[in-house]
């Protein structure tokens, strides 16, 4: 496999590029990035053929050797030109050396350089579908990884060139994606080059939801994307890259979309179902809160991130209106506790003034069953979803986790979450962490609400099946509330399996006994998932570079509105404040 790989990487030392393209903002909304070279088509199904074009600007150049006291992490380079850091342990155990060189034979290439890892790298599974490109949400813990790993010259490939990618154009076609929107993957191809047999070209082909099953347009890739790059810039010192005018353009669109007007009167983020990890009919269309707290996260972080001249004042007053009326939105209305659940189950109906305490006429009967024996006297979390005469009392782990992360949760409710973990280890760890919801969709409400998904059955997929990366999020969390331990124990329990079982993509049965009916082995977030929450645990003050601390200003403004009593009644002035609630 080394001679190989060293044979394909002279060929392509002796390729020549033929010419380069490269978009600029007149681009077409559907951009593909190409790039032409000559020589034999090498075809590798986990490595592109790659060309001699210009590169993106090595790593080490633009961090000029500068050390970061954040982390405290030596960026000084060593002989071979490579980053060295302070992060990489001296010793790796057999699993984690595993790990790595899995999550190597992942990695993309284009140009010569890596942009990013395939979702999936099964070389014994022949229903590919789309799990051969490179997801945005996908690629987080991988890119997170090799951030830590001291690696971050295929982060910074990856934002640049997804970067190219967005799209920059409005547009009135239903089909066409609107301005400001990342694709939700995208693949480099090798093709012919047409009118020369004897040169081929490389293209970065996007995504943004045409082809994927459903249809359905992503709407977290931009948050994550702008989480991923706060994320380099923290750990690497290297603030040029989000200094760059198109990085500022592509921050500020994604923003603008977000924020953009609409009916919605609420300010949390209104999407439809499918629209994010959980990306096929499950009920979670409205305002999801795993959406609302990648929302909140990459708001905070753009705020870090966006230069401070008058053409973004606006843009920067709006972010922080939306910022205060997102997290007392958030904490007053979505969480539930013992106290707060006998509070909705004596709820008067049909209540209509600015003084209601049942403000989204919340009917006393939609408390499941399950929900008044399953909750803990002690602990709570955030609810699934928030509408008009619905709350959905499902429990969501990503979107509770990075409540914590993020700040969104407040300290005592992002304990208590945890707290919830620790009382109900069961149910949401059990054989394999961690469950995606709790509890599942089942019989009717099955047939109802997902359409009969025959992938979502019970206990399976997005209907309550376990996945494995959802370990570094509960990692994150865990280490910001310096609570390790919690962690600790669902690697360990992780540990047990993940390797034996091919690293799978997610896991069936209430208490995931079994490897998923139709779930992908070698599953490229699994990998990654586990080693980034080895790399944490290992050493907890990296988590900085992801966790979201909220300013003096945040925290002042919530506090008065917390003082001025939301249920007290509210006059008609009050409608011309900056936070509607």
């Amino acid at each position: 496999m080394a001679a190989t790989s060293e044979a394909v990487l002279q060929v392509l030392c002796n390729l020549k590029p033929r010419s380069t393209q490269i978009n600029s903002l007149g681009h077409k909304n559907h951009r593909t990035i190409s790039a032409f070279h000559y020589g034999s088509n090498v075809n590798d199904r986990f490595r592109s053929l790659s060309c001699k074009c210009r590169q993106i600007d090595n790593v080490a150049d633009a961090i000029n050797e500068k050390i970061d006291p954040f982390l405290n992490v030596d960026l000084s380079t060593n002989g071979n030109g490579a980053l060295s850091s302070t992060l990489q342990t001296s010793s790796i155990s057999s699993l984690e050396e595993e790990a790595w060189e899995l999550l190597r034979a992942s990695m993309v290439y284009y140009c010569g350089n890596p942009v990013g890892t395939i979702a999936a790298n099964d070389p014994n599974d022949s229903s590919i579908l789309n799990y051969d490109q490179v997801f945005i949400r996908d690629f987080i813990p991988s890119g997170i990884a090799f951030l830590l790993k001291g690696e971050y010259d295929i982060v910074r490939n990856f934002i640049l060139h997804t970067l190219q990618l967005q799209s920059w154009e409005k547009t009135m076609d239903c089909h066409s994606p609107g301005q400001g929107l990342m694709p939700a993957s995208f693949k480099v191809r090798t093709v012919p080059l047409d009118g020369d047999d004897s040169a081929t070209e490389d293209i970065l082909d996007p995504d943004f939801g045409e082809a994927a099953i459903g249809r359905v347009a992503p709407v977290d890739s931009g948050l994550w994307w702008i989480i991923l790059l706060r994320a380099y810039g923290k750990c690497t010192g290297d603030l040029s890259v989000q200094e760059r005018v198109d990085v500022q353009t592509g921050i500020k669109m994604i923003l603008k979309l977000c924020l953009a007007d609409g009916f919605d009167m609420f300010p949390t983020l209104l999407v439809t179902d499918g629209s994010c990890m959980i990306d096929r009919r499950m009920g979670i269309h409205g305002h999801p809160l795993e959406i609302q707290a990648l929302f909140y996260s990459a708001l905070l972080s753009a705020k870090e991130m966006l230069t401070r001249e008058d053409a973004s004042a606006d843009l920067v007053t709006a972010l922080n209106n939306r910022l205060v009326a997102l997290s007392f939105y958030v904490r007053e209305y979505y969480w539930i506790d013992m106290r707060k659940l006998n509070e909705i189950y004596r709820y008067k109906t049909e209540e209509y003034s600015y003084d209601a305490v049942n403000k989204f006429n919340i009917y006393p009967d939609q408390i499941p069953p399950w929900l008044g024996e399953w909750m803990p006297n002690k602990g709570g979390y955030m609810i699934g979803n928030l509408q008009p005469a619905h709350m959905d009392f499902r429990f969501f782990s990503l979107g509770n986790l990075w409540s914590i992360v993020s700040s969104l949760a407040t300290s005592d409710q992002s304990h208590a979450i945890l707290d919830l973990y620790e009382a109900k280890w069961a149910d949401l760890v059990a054989d394999m962490p961690l469950k995606i919801c709790y509890p599942a969709l089942e019989g009717q409400e099955w047939s109802i609400i997902t359409g009969s998904d025959p992938k979502n059955t019970p206990w399976s997929y997005h209907n309550g099946g376990s996945w494995p990366t959802l370990l570094w999020q509960l990692t994150v969390a865990s280490i910001k509330l310096n609570r390790p331990e919690v962690a600790e124990n669902a690697v360990k329990v992780a540990e047990q399996r993940l390797a034996k079982d091919k690293w799978p993509e997610y896991y069936d049965t209430k208490r995931a006994r079994f490897i998923g009916k139709q779930a992908h082995l070698y599953q490229t977030w699994s990998i990654a998932g586990y080693v980034v929450a080895k790399q944490l645990l290992a050493n907890p003050d990296a988590a900085k570079i992801l966790v979201n601390v909220e300013d003096t200003e945040l925290v002042n403004a919530f506090s008065c509105m917390i003082s001025a009593n939301p249920r007290n009644k509210r006059s008609r002035k009050s409608i011309n404040q900056s936070f509607i609630v």
